[in-house]
């Protein structure tokens, strides 16, 4: 799955760069859009995210690319490889990769198995 985000002043830290966390926050968001896509009937928390190392900085009105597929399935979790480009300028390169796991839980909060769909 692909989406993407424009970079606007309220996303900047006072030197003018996207803050880090907010670009976390995106990825969370879209990995797990994207597992949920994949698996409409699971209910799915955050397990954790794999290196957090940022190779390029973002500037206001950068448009960035999140593209995120799903590299492994268990019996109860799913995760996601992401990558964030810049949108306007593939030379750059990849500015941010991570891994992304989901669990699927129930309604108190445990660990239960994915509901894979048969249409």
């Amino acid at each position: 799955m692909e989406t993407h985000r424009l970079v606007l002043t309220g996303d900047l830290n006072q030197f003018g760069f996207l803050f880090g966390g907010r670009l976390l926050g995106w990825i969370d968001e879209a990995s797990w859009i994207a597992a949920s896509l994949d698996f409409p009937a699971c209910q799915f928390v955050t397990v954790g995210m794999d290196e957090v190392a940022f190779r390029h900085s973002v500037r206001q009105g950068s448009i960035l690319t999140i593209d995120c597929r799903k590299i492994r399935q268990g019996t109860t979790s799913v995760a996601y490889s992401v990558e964030v480009r810049d949108g306007r300028d593939a030379r750059r390169g990849v500015i941010f990769s991570t891994r992304v796991s989901f669990v699927n839980v129930d309604a108190e909060g445990r660990k239960q198995p994915l509901v894979v769909s048969i249409c």
